[in-house]
């Protein structure tokens, strides 16, 4: 979900940034597109170690005991 996530948000930040040419008095749009570009990136980054960081751990209990 956080890679999604990270992909929308770079996504609706470059097209706020690249693709839109709208001119607004209390906000400046390219701001907010270069903003949701890095917060995407951040949250597809953070989404990627995660998904290694689970890929690694194991979660079945090893029972040593042999009856």
């Amino acid at each position: 979900m956080t890679i999604g996530t990270g992909i929308v948000l770079f996504v609706i930040g470059a097209i706020l940034v690249f693709a839109l040419n709208v001119q607004t008095e209390f906000v400046d749009l390219d701001m907010v597109g270069y903003i949701l570009m890095a917060a995407g990136a951040v949250a597809f980054l953070i989404g990627i170690i995660l998904l290694l960081t689970r890929r690694g751990r194991r979660d079945g209990v090893v029972d040593d005991e042999v009856a």
